[in-house]
């Protein structure tokens, strides 16, 4: 008996340090005023509702896993990802978008606040943001620097957008907002970041 107890503590501790070393999800819910409320747990155990997107349409190629994270895998995928998540005002759904890698604990509320805003604002248009003519772009993997078009005769390699830009208007006017989202691909994934 002296024997077990000790063992069955070991065994327990290192179930707790599995359960802590896997990063929590962040939950948007609104409460019964309307108001957002952040947390790792369900919204009803912090009595408050979630806005839960809805399935994505036929024929998409948009992964869904178990927590509801999306993977759009092709451009298109994530551009209208990005008009679900806005048009719903559902913060929880654009942060699943979001290249979430190396974003400390400040950061991360600081994104979301970003992303709050964003979704409270009326979309018009996403437009594409490329590179500047005059920069340079980086390489490809495989590309050598003479296959980067440096012979003025050769046709220009095609440009891939490095970016999204949000065209909004602000809330109640006709006010202009933009904002830019850069643009990663990771995982075989398109992500925004800020």
């Amino acid at each position: 008996m002296k024997v077990a107890l000790p063992l069955l503590l070991l065994l327990l501790s290192g179930f707790s340090v599995h359960a802590h070393a896997q990063s929590p999800r962040l939950n948007r819910c609104t409460d019964a005023q309307g108001q957002s409320v952040y947390t790792d747990r369900p919204c009803d155990s912090v009595g408050a509702q979630s806005r839960r997107p809805p399935p994505p349409p036929a024929g998409s190629t948009l992964q869904r896993d178990s927590l509801g994270a999306s993977c759009p895998r092709r451009l298109s995928e994530l551009v209208q990802a990005l008009h679900d998540a806005v048009d719903t005002q559902d913060v929880n759904r654009l942060s699943t978008l979001y290249l979430w890698s190396a974003v400390s604990d400040a950061g991360a509320q600081r994104i979301l606040g970003q992303l709050e805003s964003v979704v409270r604002r009326p979309l018009v248009d996403v437009v594409p943001v490329y590179p500047r003519q005059d920069q340079d772009v980086p390489l490809e993997e495989g590309q050598s620097t003479a296959a980067q078009g440096s012979d003025p005769e050769e046709p220009a390699a095609p440009r891939h957008p490095v970016g999204l830009r949000l065209e909004q208007t602000l809330p109640g006017s006709a006010a202009r907002a933009a904002t830019v989202l850069g643009l990663r691909r990771q995982y075989g994934c398109f992500w925004i970041t800020l």
